[in-house]
Parts: structure tokens; sequence; C-alpha cells
């Protein structure tokens, strides 16, 4: 690819003027003027010729620099300038004060102009966890999480969200995203269940159209931002669906069930790939050479650049605070930039000793750099580094949110339906209750607006009660109760909007049952009494232990975590559009079943695939 591929709607001149500085500011300024601006400058080159370039003029602090990406709490811009700095990242609820799009531009604007300050004015990237839509941001439009748009099986309508995403990070300079996760859940407990596309690995695989959404026909392009496919590798088959836990499988196993959705992401294009936190069978992968250099750069021929995960190579010996050797194990065994958030200054200082002292080849070291700079030459960001604010309309907007919407109705999976009682009809007279039926944060989930998630109005967006009442005629009683206190017979159909809290990866796992809490039990047994029809809505990150209830209820429809647009379920319940959705993971008749998947014997509560539909 040639970072000549013009970038639509971005500021041209800002890119011909920082461009003409540049040329008076590499290596004795105004005398190197006179022959011309550096090859490394010139966008008329090859991507690989301007690398070529650019290696031979850095030093071994300009390169250590390139693999650093420190967390914006704990980076100075004038530290981002004397350090030559790489990258910066924003991890989970690390925002500008105030949390808004344009903040968001002055920040990320403010500390590239830091790194362009540099004597070789290398630009650096911004990366941000944008694994729902731009979740970090405040006013961005929250799509469902991955294990609902895996029950929408739909690849098209990712590859759209994709680019709704990119365009939403681009308005605010954010231009690389730490998604998707194309990880192969293998155990509900999980606490990153909902972050995975579904339970075989065609699933995740077919959705890489993600990639393809984030970073356009083309690196540079318009809108376009780097895209990771996370987390290598075996992540979702940990023993018990611990986070950062050991999968024990043969290597058979873990070529069939997990690599391959990381295959297809590579034949897209994705431009990194980030590693697990977890082990495969005792080896924690962030040293494990083999599957990074060997499998996945070799074998797979990608030839992008590898970031180890938040504080990854801490976890690679078991004990607090990383040393010399972890630094030069996860560098040895192909990891290219490493996301040290605080200790960042230790991590160069430990890898400038074993660069030194023969422990880590200056040959891997200038690999990690000619991976690193050819994205950045790719994404144009020579050019045109900071924010193009033409975007931050897009932030939120409209078209976003339909197009949310649409992506909700997509992925509801209708379970039950006795009698009929869904569609609703428009004139019906409806009670609604449950925590998570007017509560954005609790739809929405982990990762949003803070890494944990939140209950409460989080940002903004449709809440699903808000998504009934505009749904049902304007004529008709909705009446709300938040426990579901106040039914009476006189109601057509009680809707319980129940399911979990928020949570996000290791926090979210789960070790004992996995039902319903007793407040939304008791909740829904509060409209039973009424005699009413109840349809339970979940809202919930994997499937729940519900089969001893299920039989009194008249329907269920598993919701996932729909995000900010609470109208796509209300779509469903309606009948303005029909149940499409098919389950991503098998549900269980009991947590004791976990883990349980397709094809392993056991007898589920609803197979792979079940969905009904109004037809």
């Amino acid at each position: 690819m040639y970072c000549s591929s013009p970038r639509a709607l971005r500021t041209r001149v800002v890119g011909l003027s920082l461009l003409a500085v540049l040329a008076l500011t590499v290596h004795g300024g105004p005398a190197r003027a006179a022959s011309g601006p550096a090859p490394y400058l010139d966008p008329r080159l090859s991507v690989e010729d301007r690398v070529d370039d650019l290696l031979d003029r850095m030093s071994l602090a300009d390169k250590l620099g390139q693999m650093t990406q420190p967390e914006r709490r704990y980076v100075t811009p004038e530290e981002v300038t004397r350090y030559r700095i790489g990258s910066v990242l924003s991890s989970g609820g690390s925002s500008p004060s105030p949390n808004t799009p344009r903040s968001w531009a002055d920040m990320t604007d403010g500390l590239q102009r830091a790194a362009l300050a540099a004597p070789l004015r290398v630009p650096m990237m911004y990366g941000v966890d944008a694994v729902h839509g731009h979740n970090n941001v405040a006013g961005a439009t929250i799509f469902p999480h991955d294990i609902g748009l895996g029950a929408a099986r739909d690849p098209a309508l990712v590859r759209r969200i994709g680019a709704a995403t990119a365009e939403e990070m681009t308005g605010t300079g954010a231009d690389w995203d730490f998604a998707p996760c194309v990880c192969v859940v293998r155990d509900d407990r999980w606490g990153r269940t909902y972050e995975s596309f579904g339970e075989v690995p065609e699933l995740p695989a077919m959705m890489t159209t993600l990639v393809e959404g984030l970073q356009g026909d083309r690196l540079g392009g318009p809108a376009s931002v780097l895209a990771t496919a996370k987390h290598y590798l075996g992540d979702g088959g940990t023993e018990g669906g611990d986070d950062r836990g050991d999968t024990r499988i043969s290597e058979k196993e873990l070529r069939a069930v997990h690599l391959p959705p990381f295959r297809e992401a590579v034949k897209r294009g994705v431009g990194s790939v980030m590693v697990s936190y977890s082990s495969w069978n005792g080896l924690k992968m962030h040293r494990n050479k083999y599957l990074i250099s060997d499998v996945l750069k070799r074998e797979l021929g990608f030839t992008g650049f590898v970031v180890s995960d938040y504080n990854g190579i801490d976890e690679i010996d078991g004990k607090r605070g990383f040393t010399k050797e972890e630094v030069a194990a996860a560098v040895n065994a192909g990891i290219d930039m490493v996301m040290v958030p605080a200790e960042w200054r230790r991590f160069i200082d430990h890898l400038r000793d074993a660069v030194k002292d023969g422990a880590v080849p200056m040959s891997r070291v200038d690999d990690a750099n000619r991976r690193i700079l050819t994205k950045k030459f790719e994404l144009g960001l020579f050019e045109r580094p900071l924010a193009d604010r033409s975007y931050l309309r897009t932030v939120g907007s409209a078209a976003h949110r339909a197009l949310a919407r649409r992506a909700v109705a997509r992925s509801q999976v209708l379970l039950k339906n006795a009698g009929g009682v869904l569609p609703l009809d428009d004139d019906d007279k409806v009670f609604v209750a449950g925590r998570s039926a007017d509560d954005i944060g609790m739809q929405s989930g982990g990762w949003t607006i803070t890494w944990q998630g939140a209950p409460g109005p989080v940002t903004k967006g449709t809440t699903i009660l808000q998504g009934i009442r505009r749904a049902a005629d304007p004529s008709a009683t909705v009446a709300y109760s938040r426990d579901g206190t106040g039914i009476d017979r006189s109601y057509d159909a009680a809707i319980a909007v129940v399911g979990e809290k928020p949570y996000a990866e290791y926090h979210g796992d789960l070790t004992g049952g996995m039902g319903l809490d007793d407040a939304d039990l008791k909740t829904i047994d509060r409209l039973r009494a009424s005699g009413v029809p109840v349809v339970v809505v979940l809202v919930s990150g994997r499937p729940l232990d519900i089969a001893a209830q299920l039989p009194k209820w008249s329907a269920l429809v598993e919701a996932w975590l729909p995000g900010s647009e609470g109208a796509g379920v209300a779509d469903v319940l309606y009948g303005a559009a029909a149940p499409t959705g098919r389950l991503p993971v098998t549900w269980m008749r009991a947590a004791s079943q976990q883990p349980i998947n397709r094809g392993d014997g056991k007898k589920p509560l609803f197979p792979f695939g079940y969905g009904l539909t109004y037809e």
C-alpha cells in the first residue's frame, strides 16, 4: 500500500504544512531543506522505501520509543517528545475532562503535536478499546456487544458498524482500535463471553468483516483506523472460564477451534494483533515465540505488528513488577509494541539494557519498528496526523443510531412464545418492570464510558422502556414500576426486563451460580401473581440459568447487551421487526453443565443456532 492514497475529508492543508515543517527540521534544519525533504517524507515513494530511509536515520532511543505505549494518565506531552513515544492509549474509562468528542480531539491533537516535536517528527498512534462503538466517549453510538452481533449473523451489518465506529473515532483523533475480539468462547462462565461472537470458530471468523469496516477498503482511506484482532490465542478456552487462565488443550484443538478467526482476520488485512493474558498448557502467551513468531507471523503471513495486552508482560513470571528478563522474553517472542501504562520508563530502560547486552538482538528491534512504521505510513499519519474534526458531527449521529437500532433488532433471539403472546399489538395495555427496563447503563453493559460499565444514565440513548412507549399507540397505556408493584389483571401483558449488572473481563468471571438474582426473580413473581401473561426480556452478556423458571413465563426474549438504542428491542416486541436472531452459544440446562458447546453430547435447554420467529 502507498500512503499517497487520499484520505477523504482530511485537511490537506494541515498535511502539506506539516510536510513543509518536516523538511526544515529533520537532521539539520534549513541546510537539509536545501536539497529537498528526506525521502521518508515523500508520499510519492513506496512505503517500503520510506520505512527503509526512516529506519536508517533512527537512533536506538527513537526505536525503543516506537515500541512503547503508555496510558494517557501516566505520560505528559513533554515526555512524549523526549522519549519518542510511538503510541498512547486510553484504557477503559480513561477520558479527558469534560468527556466530549471535541475534548478528545483536543487531547489527541495535543499529544500528536508533542510527538511531532521530536527530531524525526514521527507521528504517534492513539489506541482505544472501541469494542462496541467508540464507547469511551460520552454521546457516542453504543452498538450491541459482539455476542448479540453473533446472534444476528450478518457480516455486512458488522462491516457497517465497523465503518461507523471508525468515523466516530476519526473525529476524535483516535486512529487505532483494539477490536475486534475474535475469541471463541467455550465456557460461558468467562467474564468476556459477551466480547465473543460465538462458540464455534465459524462465527468469529465470519465477523472479521469488522476489520474491513474499521480499516476501510485500504488503510489511509476515508475514516480509516487500524484494527486489532484479539486476544491471541485461545483465551476463550481456559479451564473453568478463568480469565487470564490456562487453555489446556492439544495443538490440534487449538488450531481447529481458536486459530481460524485469526487466520481470517489476517486474510482481511488486519493491522495489529493483541496477545492474550492467558496461557496455553502452562506457557504464558506473552512469551510464546512459537505461536507468535512461527505460527502468526510466518505460517499465517501476518505482516502487521503485535501488541501486548495492558501490563501483559508483568504476568509472565507470575510475580508483581516486570523484569528485564520478562521484557526480553516478550520482545523475543515477537511482541512489537508493549502496552506499559505507568512503568513505561522502566520498560525502555530494561529493553535498552537487553539490547546492549545482547539479550534482545538489534534485528528484532528493527523488525518491530519496521512493522509499526509501515502501518503509520499506510494510515497516512505522516501527511495527516491530526484529528479530522469534520467527522465530529458523526459522533452519536442519527444515521449511526439508526444503524445501531437495526443491529439491536437483528440480534434479538426469541426463545419461547407460548400462545403467541408476541408480537404485542400497539394498542395493548402493557405493564413494564425490571431494573434493566429504563437504564442505559444496564442495557449497555461493560466497556461503556467506564471500564466495568455502571447502571444509570451514563450516556445518551433510548432505554428499552422508552422504545416500548414509542412503539405503542399514543392512546395505549404503558405503565412502569421498577420492582413490579402496582400491576393488576387489567393489563394485556407484562414485560419484565431483567438480567446482569454491568461487568468487564475477569471481574465478570462466574464461579458459582449463573441465575437471575433475587431482586429480578421477585419482580417477575409480582408480575406473574397478577395472572397477566409475562414476557421476560433478558439483558445479559451470556446465557443465564433459567430452566427452572422458564415454564412459568409466557415468552422469553434474549436481548443480550443491546447498547444505547433500546428501541430495537421494542421493534421486535411489537412486530415492527421479526425476530431473526439465533443463538451463537449453547444454552445450558444448569450451570453445572458448563462448559457446554455444540456437539459435546450434553443435552442443552436450547441448542446452538436456536431461535423462533413470528411466521
